[in-house]
């Protein structure tokens, strides 16, 4: 399912891009404008994560999320069907772009972390630390 999250939604788009969704973001976009968002949800054939109760109600193919906290807004998500279950790396937490595996490279500041992936795009390095145990404790306890 290939998202896309309004710009009320930052910090719900990081996880939704660890948890594999293709989650496009907004303001990533430079996008703000209302017809603008609901023109490239169309064009890239996405589904809107949104706030805005009429923007939401202009497309049928969005979800509407009414809760402020980014838990209680994974836990709407998780009641509309969505999997938040961490994937393997595969999506940048930052740009949305595509992760590649880099076995057997370090990073400095995490020596016992074996695998290292890139992001094509953007180009930086993700490794399962602090972050990820830290995200996937959020996710367990929607699962409760």
């Amino acid at each position: 399912m290939a998202l896309f999250l309004d710009v009320m939604l930052g910090k719900l788009t990081t996880y939704l891009r660890m948890c594999g969704y293709d989650a496009a973001y907004a303001l990533d976009r430079g996008i703000e404008d209302d017809d603008a968002i609901l023109e490239m949800t169309r064009e890239e054939g996405r589904t809107l994560v949104t706030r805005d109760e009429e923007l939401a109600a202009r497309t049928d193919d969005s979800i509407l999320v009414e809760s402020l906290d980014v838990t209680d807004q994974l836990r709407e998500l998780r009641g509309r069907g969505l999997d938040l279950s961490l994937s393997e790396p595969a999506r940048c937490s930052d740009c949305n772009g595509t992760l590649v595996r880099e076995a057997g490279r370090q990073p400095d500041h995490a020596p016992d972390e074996k695998t290292v992936w890139r992001c094509r795009d953007c180009g930086k390095r993700f490794w399962k630390g602090s972050h990820w145990a830290s995200v996937e404790r959020t996710l367990e306890e929607i699962r409760r």
